[in-house]
């Protein structure tokens, strides 16, 4: 499964960037990410955090937890990387979340995409879930993009 967005927001790129940037700072403009802490740190030193994902869909709810470790790192570019690195040895479905901030005219542009390569979330209960947050989370980004000192 692959999820595209895009955000238009009235803030200098660098702004935006500090907010998709480190994933602790993601439950405050989206409720997909129910809580994230730091994790001990990815094989060459990359931060890493445990992140809890939630979604409810009708009367269920789901939640997944992953540890996802930022493989790329430019501010400079405007580009992050954050990628599913469990610690237990075993073997996970992908996710992998890329994230490219570009100034623009109006402000900022934001580009996500979100690919998961594994089975247990499919069937368009993730799609429908993450399309209503991508819905609800644009706006409080911006906002929060645009408060930020």
């Amino acid at each position: 499964m692959d999820v595209h967005a895009s955000l238009e927001a009235p803030c200098a790129a660098d702004r935006l960037f500090a907010l998709v940037d480190d994933l602790s700072r993601y439950p405050a403009w989206t409720d997909l990410v129910h809580r994230v802490e730091p994790a001990a740190a990815g094989g060459e030193g990359q931060p890493a955090w445990q992140v809890e994902l939630r979604a409810r869909m009708g009367p269920l709810a789901r939640s997944k937890r992953l540890r996802m470790v930022r493989t790329v790192h430019d501010p400079a570019a405007g580009l992050t990387v954050f990628e599913r690195a469990e610690a237990d040895g075993r073997r996970h479905s992908p996710w992998v979340l890329r994230a490219e901030v570009m100034q623009s005219a109006e402000g900022s542009t934001l580009h996500m995409h979100l690919h998961y390569g594994g089975g247990l979330w499919t069937g368009g209960l993730l799609e429908r879930a993450l399309a209503d947050q991508i819905t609800n989370g644009r706006g409080r980004l911006a906002q929060l993009a645009s408060s930020t000192r």
